[in-house]
């Protein structure tokens, strides 16, 4: 009986516990200024090119890693060696890894 109960306990905390990192990971829509992680932020881990997108949220600026091909996508081209492309949307799922944010990009348009 102990045993069956504590099964039961663990397991429905287990089901919370997937159940709010699923609501957790939401889709959200970010407007900023894309750039190379490597070249122009020179972010400290940061071993290759890769896409990140800083946003003004309220006096600070935020940082968000693009979770992509990196300097495959089409995007990255002229942000690559230092410049910046203002007015960059991404739609996408955010998460947190080793105290950097990370976005999935579902969708990312570049104004012209």
């Amino acid at each position: 009986m102990v045993r069956s109960v504590l099964v039961l306990a663990v397991c429905a905390i287990g089901g919370s516990f997937f159940s709010v990192t699923a609501a957790d990971e939401k889709e959200v829509k970010l407007t900023g200024t894309l750039m190379c992680a490597k070249c122009k932020l020179k972010l400290e881990g940061v071993k290759k090119c890769t896409n990140a997108l800083q946003v003004k949220e309220g006096e600070k600026t935020v940082t968000y890693l693009l979770d992509d091909k990196g300097n495959g996508e089409e995007y990255h081209e002229g942000v690559c060696g230092g410049d910046v492309k203002e007015n960059v949307t991404v739609v996408g799922t955010v998460t947190e890894k080793d105290g950097k944010k990370w976005v999935k990009p579902t969708k990312v348009e570049v104004k012209k």
